[in-house]
């Protein structure tokens, strides 16, 4: 489950003074995105769009970022509780221009389109946790399927390449039951500050996962690892070699999201290039 975002209390201060409004407190996150994400070196130019995909249960309004020119593999992005918004839409681009054909989709389609947290960041979690627990095991399997076969169905996705796919908060676990949903196709997966990793049963993420030949990265924030200290010694013992585990020591839950007020630039890089690496090596 996802921890409390320190941007409530901020806005909560805000709001007191007479400063801002709630929604002006979510655009001005969003608006900020652009200008504190690193550029990419030697970016290639790529183009944009918003896309519909057809899953088992409806369709679901995604964002789809690729090369201009050629194929690249492609990677799945799950966004965290504050879903589909302009952060994660950065973030894909940025993933773009380093050379890859991103899909960041919207998991909460069945319920509403994007924006699903109308304040982004800044909206309460108390209001958005009925939309997380919503989605089963079984809902974030079928909907797996269907976004990598959606993917594999466009010309800018290399199909002799394998697929990545990278999860944040509630999103981790659905990246890890990605490769286990797909694997004959996912060859990586990705979980930062990720939520409710392991268990024992077979749909569980960490046992759908270790039934892959994929590589894992594996970010834990250090409050996620106090509050669960032995999850990443089950993660080990069931990845083994596959998966690069570490805890981010002075990490909060959610530092990777820049549009986060507990965003942590010096390691979220370090996350993002330990997730170059990986798609470096296992998606080439």
């Amino acid at each position: 489950m996802c921890d409390q975002d320190h941007s409530e209390k901020d806005l909560l201060e805000f709001e007191a003074q007479g400063k801002i409004t709630r929604r002006q407190f979510g655009v001005m996150l969003g608006a900020g995105v652009a200008m504190m994400l690193p550029q990419v070196p030697n970016a290639v130019k790529v183009t944009e769009s918003e896309v519909t995909v057809k899953t088992p249960d409806g369709t679901a309004d995604c964002y789809f970022v690729h090369p201009a020119t050629g194929t690249a593999p492609g990677v799945l992005v799950w966004p965290d509780i504050f879903g589909l918004r302009p952060a994660f839409r950065t973030m894909g681009k940025r993933l773009a221009e380093s050379g890859y054909s991103v899909l960041v989709v919207n998991p909460f389609y069945r319920v509403k389109k994007a924006p699903t947290a109308e304040q982004g960041a800044a909206t309460p979690i108390a209001g958005l946790v009925p939309l997380m627990t919503a989605l089963t095991a079984t809902t974030q399997t079928t909907d797996a399927k269907a976004f990598v076969g959606w993917l594999d169905q466009q010309a800018s996705v290399a199909k002799n390449r394998k697929i990545g796919t990278q999860g944040y908060c509630m999103g981790g676990p659905i990246a890890l039951r990605t490769a286990g949903a797909v694997p004959d196709r996912v060859g990586a997966a990705a979980s930062f500050h990720g939520a409710s990793l392991v268990g024992n049963a077979p749909d569980s993420p960490n046992v759908m996962a270790a039934k892959t030949k994929a590589q894992f990265l594996i970010a834990i924030s250090e409050p996620d690892d106090k509050s669960r200290p032995t999850e990443k010694d089950v993660l080990k013992q069931t990845l083994g070699a596959a998966a690069e585990i570490e805890v981010y020591t002075g990490a909060q839950h959610g530092w990777c999201p820049p549009d986060s007020t507990v965003y942590n630039q010096p390691l979220a890089e370090k996350a993002w290039s330990r997730l170059l690496a990986l798609y470096g090596k296992a998606l080439a």
